[in-house]
């Protein structure tokens, strides 16, 4: 797993062995950044169920402001960290919460911080994506031209609001990506 683009372009990321994450491969990575890289630049990004950071490290390497990495997971976490210590990634850079993705998404909330764009890669088997979605259309977190990738195993697990519309769905063997857009 390595950084494909950008300012960090080729650095090898830790993590790909990180038990209970499933990393998205390069080349999905690759055709995900490719679809949303004029969205990027100096934009304030959620890297939510972050596993080892490598979304959230591949906005920060093409220009994000602002990225707010947020796993559940200790060993996750100091992955995170680590790989953000071995890049020298500035500290004002990214901000990371080691919280319940429900407790995470109420502190940004509380903090008043608004997102550009949300990643959305969370255990395939659960229904997260949907709760995600609930709660960020409830918090108001993200902004009105904002985006929120959704990545799971199964498109009926996507499930979001009338206020939304798919811009983009993509099929990558047993994963589906999918671009949603405030209406």
């Amino acid at each position: 797993m390595k950084v494909i683009s950008g300012k960090y372009r080729g650095h090898i990321l830790l993590g790909y062995n990180l038990e209970g994450t499933r990393p998205t491969m390069d080349r999905v990575k690759e055709s995900l950044f490719a679809m949303i890289q004029f969205n990027i630049k100096d934009k304030n990004i959620l890297d939510l169920f972050s596993g080892s950071g490598n979304l959230g490290i591949e906005a920060l390497s093409m220009g994000s402001k602002k990225v707010y990495f947020v796993d559940n997971n200790k060993k996750a976490i100091s992955c995170i960290r680590n790989n953000l210590n071995k890049l020298q990634v500035e500290a004002d850079k990214y901000l990371i919460i080691n919280k319940d993705y429900q407790k995470a998404l109420l502190e940004i909330k509380d903090r008043n911080i608004k997102l550009d764009i949300i990643f959305l890669d969370p255990p395939y088997k659960t229904n997260y994506i949907k709760k995600s979605i609930e709660l960020i259309n409830d918090y108001n977190i993200l902004n009105s031209d904002g985006l929120i990738i959704c990545e799971s195993d199964n498109l009926e697990k996507i499930i979001y609001y009338e206020n939304y519309c798919q811009i983009k769905s993509k099929k990558y063997g047993d994963k589906y990506i999918v671009i949603l857009k405030r209406k």
